[in-house]
């Protein structure tokens, strides 16, 4: 400590100024010598009043007055006498005399007292009661907690858990959290006075008491446990008028415990002496209880104590109704998502397929197996950037337009180029929202892959939007990616053609379609995981190949949104398949009627379809004598329809027309549009095949 300079001695005035110090100062004053004892005091504080002086001169103040921690303060005491290093405006917390259960708190600064020589005469200890801005401090610690940790998710529960974590211990030593039962699922908290009969769920518990876990802790009920109140108790008058109620003493006497005998129970077994329980509410509707108990804190709670907690429960009453609506939102959507999706995969002897969409309720991820003509298969899978009820209504929109391009038999790139014009038209409609609408902020834009396979050529044509990756995994147990030709988002400015790769597919392959990538699968660094998928896949369901496959995902880093459509390729029988060449003269219509009417007897095909089928043959065949080109070929399929094929070399459209009374021809297409269920043209770098479909297939 630096030296001043020397004084006179005080005597005389200086004495009674000093005198006067002590007597009248309104800070607490303690001298104390070198043992720490005291040699003089004031009674400045209520804490010291509290003392008699006699009691205080010659003992140390830990012996004297009810520190709660006496061996720290002490240690720091003894430190600035050791020192000289002052102390300043250090808190300790004491219990006055007669007083144990209230806790109080001082505000102590600590100064060491030397000769002008430099020899230590003792320490100075000036002391400030400062209970009532420490607790006020605590209240908005407390408060600032709340604001910072509650409500940082979107789920009920987890939002009525971080607010026990926070007021225990600091405002309660138990802290249980009831939450209406109907909001967990979302739905429209009842309006107060909340009926008797409306059960609430035991949603978050915490304890301070022993060293134990919660679950050891005296509870009325466990965790989850939904049961209606009941009453009357300060509970049930809390839910009713939606006024807190603060119990300052919890003795055998109070006549409501006997109204719920489990809860007296707890309260008793917790050895909890005061309560204070407020409702959770939001525009006069109720959304559940808090309420607090006090077990070694021995001080009641106060009126500011029901204000915080008022405080308190406000933020958690909003936080857990935005989690509310969030879950109702979320489930509106997932419900709009499974009614939109298809209910199970399209059957096809070759192929059978199984969809997996991450997560599988975000409302905007999509899949769907389209039956084409001449047995292909259309596989698709997509997904809305977004989640929500608005993600799920843009799926639904994109997925209706996806299954009408596709009955155009549109190859995959250009079937993407039709499906970024609605998009773009979608996304255009939604900028001219008003500028409050928060969809007008948001941009539509989607992920697809659309690819179709082809059982008859073995054949797999793929295009995407976005990043899309395909996994095939053959029957030897050999693996390899696909590069499938990446393109912009659907509904985006850019205006990049979209491109279609087509390849090989051996029979008894799996094919792994995705809108985004998958790097679980076919990063060098996971590589274990596709090696194991190619050596289990042979004779195992396709659906435990899917959880396999899930597994893989959730074991690496975050995938995203993501959707997929795992395919399992079978050999399409050869007896269901009649293909012949034709010759380009006008005798070959009676030969291939003799050519189906055979076939379709030997497929035990019954007279009236087979009829329908030799004059669906006749005409096709005439066109293509008459307006084709060689060289023809005729092809019948007996798959989910009856398919009857011709092929010509000539890109020309045939066109339904209806024919006057007077003329000779021109009704050979409104008799096949008559007897066949669908028919169309599909067009091949060659030229074009007309088809038709007969349902329901033959028995």
């Amino acid at each position: 400590m630096a030296q001043s300079e020397p004084t006179a001695p005080l005597d005389g005035p200086g004495a009674a100024m000093l005198d006067a110090l002590f007597s009248q100062s309104l800070v607490g004053l303690h001298l104390l010598d070198t043992d720490l004892r005291v040699v003089r005091v004031n009674t400045a504080t209520p804490a010291m009043r509290d003392v008699p002086v006699k009691d205080v001169v010659g003992h140390r103040v830990d012996e004297v007055y009810g520190l709660l921690d006496a061996d720290e303060v002490m240690a720091l005491v003894r430190g600035v006498l050791d020192s000289g290093v002052p102390l300043v405006a250090h808190i300790v917390r004491a219990h006055r005399r007669g007083d144990p259960g209230h806790q109080y708190f001082h505000e102590i600064s600590v100064f060491r007292l030397e000769t002008p020589s430099g020899d230590v005469l003792g320490l100075a200890v000036a002391v400030v009661e400062v209970t009532e801005r420490e607790e006020s401090r605590a209240r908005e610690v407390v408060l600032e907690m709340t604001r910072e940790h509650v409500g940082r998710t979107l789920d009920v529960l987890e939002t009525c858990q971080e607010l026990v974590d926070v007021l225990v211990p600091r405002v309660a030593d138990i802290a249980v959290v009831e939450v209406v039962d109907a909001v967990l699922r979302g739905d429209h908290p009842p309006l107060a006075p909340l009926p008797r009969d409306v059960p609430l769920r035991r949603a978050a518990f915490r304890s301070a008491a022993g060293t134990g876990t919660d679950a050891d802790a005296p509870q009325a009920h466990p965790l989850g446990d939904v049961r209606a109140l009941p009453g009357p108790t300060p509970y049930t008058q809390a839910l009713s008028d939606l006024r807190p109620r603060a119990v300052a003493s919890l003795d055998e006497d109070l006549p409501w415990l006997a109204a719920d005998p489990a809860r007296a129970r707890a309260i008793r077994a917790a050895g909890a002496h005061t309560l204070i329980t407020a409702p959770l509410t939001v525009r006069d509707t109720v959304l559940g209880l808090i309420s607090l108990y006090r077990t070694r804190q021995g001080e009641p709670y106060d009126e500011d104590d029901v204000s915080l907690l008022l405080q308190v429960a406000d933020h958690t009453a909003l936080s857990i109704d935005n989690a509310r609506r969030y879950t109702r939102e979320h489930t509106i959507a997932a419900t709009v998502q499974r009614q939109l999706l298809p209910r199970r995969p399209s059957s096809h002897p070759a192929l059978e397929t199984t969809p997996l969409l991450l997560p599988p309720d975000s409302g905007g991820q999509w899949y769907d197996t389209i039956p084409l003509s001449g047995a292909r298969t259309g596989l698709a899978v997509g997904g809305v950037v977004g989640r929500g009820l608005h993600a799920a209504a843009v799926m639904g929109q994109l997925r209706t337009v996806v299954r009408s391009l596709a009955a155009f038999d549109v190859e995959p790139d250009e079937l993407l180029a039709r499906l970024n014009d609605t998009a773009t038209f979608l996304a255009a409609e939604r900028a001219t929202l008003p500028t409050a609408d928060p969809l007008h902020r948001q941009a539509l834009a989607a992920r697809f892959a659309y690819a179709v396979y082809d059982p008859l050529t073995l054949t797999c044509t793929v295009a995407g939007a976005g990043s899309p990756s395909l996994v095939v995994v053959h029957a030897d147990g050999s693996t390899e990616v696909r590069n499938v030709p990446a393109g912009s988002l659907l509904g985006s400015e850019d205006k990049t053609p979209f491109a279609a790769t087509a390849f090989t597919v051996p029979e008894d392959s799996l094919l792994i379609l995705s809108d985004t990538p998958l790097p679980a699968l076919v990063a060098s660094g996971d590589a274990d995981a596709l090696r194991r998928l190619a050596e289990q896949h042979r004779g195992r369901p396709l659906e435990d190949l899917r959880d396999d496959v899930l597994y893989a995902l959730a074991g690496s880093a975050e995938p995203g949104p993501t959707a997929l459509l795992l395919v399992r390729t079978h050999p399409f029988p050869a007896d269901r398949v009649g293909v012949w060449q034709l010759p380009d003269t006008p005798t070959v219509v009676a030969t291939a009627r003799r050519l189906v009417r055979d076939r379709l007897a030997d497929w035990g095909v019954e007279r009236e379809t087979a009829h329908d089928t030799e004059l669906i043959v006749s005409e096709l065949v005439t066109n293509a004598v008459r307006y084709g080109s060689p060289p023809l070929e005729l092809r019948v399929i007996n798959d989910r329809a009856l398919t009857c094929e011709v092929r010509d070399g000539s890109a020309s459209t045939p066109r339904l027309r209806h024919a006057s009374v007077a003329d000779e021809g021109g009704r050979g297409l409104f008799i096949v549009a008559q007897l066949a269920q669908a028919w169309g043209t599909r067009y091949t770098p060659e030229g074009k095949i007309i088809w038709t479909e007969q349902n329901p297939p033959p028995g």
